[in-house]
C-alpha cells in the first residue's frame, strides 16, 4: 500500500511512499470521489517523477484537498485510489481492489469530495450515491466525512445518516457500523442494484468487500462471467461454515475450538436482481440457492 504525503517544501508539493505492508502502515485518511476523465486524474506515473504532470492536471485539487484536510486533523499521510496504484501492474491492481475494503475500514478518515455539490442542499443529486465503488467506501469506514467542491464540511456519516438513509436505502444501522454479514445477501445485492460501474466487471468487483469474499480480476470476462464468479464464492463462503459445523459435530475437540459465526446461521439467500449496474445495464443474477460447490468445482 503506498500512500501521499506533503514535502516540506514552500508549495506542500505531494509525494509517494515507498510500498507499506503490515505494521509499516501509519495512520492516514483515504478519498472517495467520483473519477474525472482519465486525462484529468491524477496517475501513478503523473507522480512518479517531479510532479510537474501531476500538478497541471484538473485532478490534483482533489489530492490537494484530501492532504490538506488531513493535516488539519493530524494526519500526515493520505491514499488516493487514482495515484497510489500503479494500474498497469496486474497484480498490484488485482491486490489493491481485493484489499479496498479493508483499506478503507482502517482509515483513519475517509473525506468525501463532492464535485458536483456546492451548497449542502444538493447532497442528494450528487451522483457519489451512483457509483458502485463508493457503496463500500460509504460502509466500510469508521468516518466518513462528505465535503463540498470548496471543502466546506457539509457533516459525516453520524449526523447525515437519515439522509443517507433516504437517499440510498441503505438501513441506518449498516450506516452505524452492525457487521455487513447481519444483513440478508438479496438486500446487500438490493443496494447495488441502482449503481454504475464505467467498467462492466466493477458491477461485481466493487461488492467484493461488502460480501468478505475474493476472486481475482479478468477484465474482457464480461458482466454475466464476473458476477457468476462473485455469487459462486458467495455461495462458496455460506456452504464452508455449514461443512465446519458438520465436522464439529463428530469431533468433540474440533466443536470446542469452533467459533461459531453466527452472522452466518440466518443467511437465506434468494433470488435478486443484479449487482451493480453497468453502463451497460443491468444484468439477472441467478439464485445463489441453485447451486452448493462439490469438493472437485472449479471457477466458471
Amino acid at each position: 500500500m503506498r500512500l501521499l504525503e506533503r514535502t516540506c517544501n514552500a508549495n506542500g508539493d505531494l509525494r509517494l511512499t515507498r510500498d507499506l505492508i503490515g505494521d509499516k502502515i501509519p495512520p492516514y485518511a483515504i478519498l472517495s470521489h467520483t473519477w474525472w476523465s482519465d486525462a484529468d486524474e491524477v496517475t501513478f506515473q503523473d507522480l512518479s517523477g517531479d510532479g510537474r504532470a501531476a500538478q497541471a492536471k484538473a485532478g490534483y485539487e482533489k489530492l490537494r484537498f484530501c492532504a490538506e484536510q488531513a493535516s488539519r486533523d493530524g494526519l500526515r499521510f493520505c491514499w488516493v485510489d487514482t495515484c497510489c496504484i500503479d494500474k498497469s501492474n496486474k497484480a498490484e491492481l488485482d491486490e489493491a481492489i481485493n484489499s479496498m475494503f479493508k483499506w478503507y475500514r482502517d482509515a483513519a478518515r475517509c473525506y468525501v469530495y463532492l464535485s458536483d455539490v456546492s451548497v449542502p442542499g444538493d447532497l442528494a443529486a450528487s451522483r457519489w450515491f451512483t457509483k458502485g465503488w463508493t457503496l463500500q467506501e460509504l460502509l466500510a469506514p469508521r468516518s466518513v466525512e462528505f465535503f463540498t467542491r470548496g471543502g466546506t464540511r457539509l457533516g459525516d456519516k453520524r449526523s447525515l445518516e437519515r439522509q443517507i438513509h433516504k437517499i440510498t436505502g441503505i438501513p441506518v444501522p449498516a450506516l452505524q457500523g452492525v457487521p455487513l454479514s447481519q444483513f440478508d445477501i438479496q438486500e446487500r445485492f438490493a443496494w447495488a442494484e441502482t449503481r454504475q460501474t464505467m467498467r462492466e466487471e466493477d458491477g461485481a468487483y466493487c461488492l467484493l468487500g461488502v460480501f468478505g469474499v475474493f476472486i481475482p480480476l479478468i477484465y474482457g470476462e464480461g458482466r454475466e462471467n464476473a458476477g457468476r464468479r462473485l455469487r459462486k464464492a458467495i455461495d462458496e463462503a455460506q456452504w464452508l461454515p455449514t461443512q465446519k459445523h458438520q465436522r464439529a459435530r463428530d469431533s468433540p475437540q474440533l466443536a470446542r475450538n469452533l467459533t461459531l459465526c453466527k452472522s452466518n446461521t440466518h443467511v437465506q439467500p434468494k433470488n435478486h436482481q443484479y449487482i451493480a449496474h453497468s453502463k451497460q445495464g443491468p444484468y439477472q443474477a441467478d439464485s445463489l440457492a441453485a447451486r452448493r460447490p462439490s469438493g472437485d468445482s472449479t471457477p466458471s
